[in-house]
């Protein structure tokens, strides 16, 4: 095996359409005041909540 080369490669650069071209779109949702979390909470979330809930009762 051999080590790294001492002479560095030249730059090339991509054909065209193999780069991803991104676009960032914002999109709004209207929720119900009623309706429930779309997603649930994560785990910190929920061991925070959880914390919070003893240091009540307490």
């Amino acid at each position: 095996m051999t080590g790294p080369s001492s002479t560095p490669r030249g730059e090339h650069t991509p054909r065209p359409g193999v780069t991803w071209d991104t676009e960032l779109v914002r999109v709004e949702q209207l929720v119900d005041d009623d309706a429930p979390d779309p997603t649930p909470p994560n785990r910190e979330t929920r061991r925070a909540l959880a914390r919070a809930a003893r240091r009540k009762r307490t």
